[in-house]
């Protein structure tokens, strides 16, 4: 409890840079997850540099990308009730994730040779439940870490299709 304290004093403090910070560590989290528990290649197999690009896309990237909307889509749609959810969520799903995906993705692909086509099936399906639930629940200073620990399942999975050989 007293580490989720000072998190939270911490994000009223610096919200920007705590989140941007937030978003890096759990995209290295899901690269560690990647390497240790999918690929079991221990820790002398483990590629540092590999970690190092997620967490760099994270905190350069996905951090002030996903942040930055999310304080857009607040100003756009205030509140929080079911409908304005609703709202954010279908706004979020027809505007910004193609153009956030895709972005991403072929980031992702030029430093890893990775397929944007072999991850879109699978991240259409999970992403508009995860955003309904995340604008209807969650207060905006936590939203970006709420997608990132979700996201941090996915990012464990891109980063294994991303360097599977």
């Amino acid at each position: 409890m007293a580490l989720w304290r000072a998190y939270q004093r911490a994000l009223a403090n610096h919200p920007w840079k705590v989140q941007v910070l937030t978003a890096g560590s759990l995209m290295g989290l899901g690269d560690i997850i990647s390497q240790q528990l999918v690929e079991k290649r221990g820790l002398r197999g483990h590629q540092a540099r590999r970690t190092l690009i997620m967490v760099s896309l994270g905190c350069g990237f996905v951090g002030p990308a996903v942040g930055g909307w999310y304080r857009v889509l607040d100003r756009l749609i205030p509140g929080t009730s079911k409908v304005d959810a609703l709202k954010k969520m279908l706004l979020d799903q027809g505007c910004f994730a193609p153009c956030f995906l895709g972005s991403f993705l072929s980031l992702v692909g030029a430093l890893n040779g990775l397929s944007a086509q072999d991850n879109w099936a699978k991240l259409r399906r999970l992403w508009p439940a995860v955003q309904l639930a995340n604008f209807y629940l969650v207060p905006l200073h936590y939203r970006l870490a709420v997608v990132q620990c979700v996201a941090v399942v996915w990012n464990s999975y891109l980063s294994w299709k991303a360097h599977r050989l």
